[in-house]
């Protein structure tokens, strides 16, 4: 049972009987921001110190579980739970009155956790169906925005107001298609998550702190060239237009205040994502996998203001992983992942003479192990 592609795909998830995974993530993620020096200083605008400045909080742990069931020679049900990223920054003050907004310590610390009884279906010898309920848990706190209150139309729920916790549900459906022993393909599609409002921050986000899941549809291909090597191609659209807390532009500010309909947001445009990956089966035991992603680049560089609280600017990921049966009821996994540094540069909207840079790099490792009851 590979959790991963369940949760990809809920036609995928199967079970040998009756199996378990347990697995965690350390993500290590770094952020930082400069702000360039400027000759001229312009009445009302908000200039940030020169500086290079790096995120504080550099790993994360991202647990895993699943446990699956083989019902008969066409059901399997089973539940999936897993953490699914969010955005992280803590760029911290040496005294009160600093900080990236003048206002101490600074950043933004989103949560997400999914949790997901699935079923797939055998249609047929071919055929494959899947469904996944979908359950999310978020967690959001925001420092250090407290200067923004004046395009507030909500300054008491705009920041520094701790940890607020937000649910919603939505639907992931599947298909996969063996059409002969060399070619198979497989598609998802992930609704919309509604979620809670963030009351605690309903004059940060748009629509009175809104922040919904947006949807997202996976195709993919694979093709068995040899009988031990694999290729496989996905292709992912993440539709966060669909999202106004996260797609509205920062323009948006000096139309409408922030947390109303058409707040300032993030500016993230919709996403595709473009994956490649080679599978070896070294041996009855084992599996090796390579891959590689390319992302379009989701911010533009006249968002990058707001983006300094979440610079999710990579484009290029590259993974390396093994399954390895240790037993015929236990089974070892373990990945890494390396994402190269990616800059974006733009004007400082709220003084457009001064000039703006976030970047990242990511690396990561994880491991898992599964095993039949």
């Amino acid at each position: 049972m590979e959790y991963k592609k369940g949760a990809n795909n809920p036609a995928t998830f199967s079970a040998n009987g009756t199996q378990m995974s347990v697995g965690i993530e350390l993500f290590a993620p770094k952020r930082n921001y400069t702000a360039a020096k400027v000759d001229e200083y312009f009445p009302n605008a908000l200039y940030l110190d020169a500086t290079t400045k790096k995120s504080d909080n550099s790993l994360f742990a991202i647990p895993e579980f699943a446990i699956g069931h083989q019902l008969n020679e066409r059901i399997n049900i089973g539940l999936l739970v897993y953490g699914n990223g969010g955005m992280n920054t803590e760029y911290v003050a040496d005294s009160a009155p600093q900080g990236t907004f003048y206002d101490g310590t600074t950043g933004v610390d989103l949560k997400q956790l999914f949790v997901s009884p699935t079923m797939s279906y055998q249609l047929n010898e071919q055929i494959r169906l899947g469904v996944s309920a979908i359950y999310v848990v978020q967690q959001f706190e925001a420092q250090g925005l407290a200067n923004f209150a004046a395009f507030s139309q909500a300054p008491e729920a705009l920041s520094n107001n701790g940890v607020d916790t937000s649910t919603g549900i939505g639907i992931q459906l599947g298909i996969s298609h063996i059409i002969n022993s060399s070619f198979s393909w497989g598609a998802s599609y992930r609704s919309s998550v509604s979620m809670d409002k963030f009351d605690r921050y309903s004059g940060l986000f748009a629509k009175q702190g809104g922040f919904d899941l947006p949807s997202s549809i996976q195709l993919g291909t694979a093709w068995q060239f040899l009988p031990s090597h694999q290729v496989v191609f996905d292709w992912q659209k993440i539709n966060y237009s669909e999202v106004k807390s996260i797609a509205n532009p920062i323009t948006n500010l000096m139309s409408a205040p922030l947390g109303a309909e058409a707040g300032a947001g993030f500016g993230w445009h919709d996403m595709s994502i473009y994956k490649l990956g080679y599978q070896w089966q070294r041996t009855e035991q084992q599996k090796i996998r390579f891959g590689a992603s390319y992302t379009e680049q989701p911010i533009p560089s006249s968002d990058i203001l707001f983006n300094i609280l979440a610079p999710g600017v990579q484009e290029w990921h590259f993974t390396a992983g093994i399954s390895h049966a240790l037993s015929d009821a236990v089974q070892f996994n373990a990945m890494a992942f390396y994402s190269p540094s990616k800059n974006v540069t733009g004007a400082n909207y709220l003084a457009p003479n001064q000039q703006l840079s976030i970047s990242m790099e990511q690396s990561g490792l994880g491991v898992s192990l599964a095993w039949r009851i």
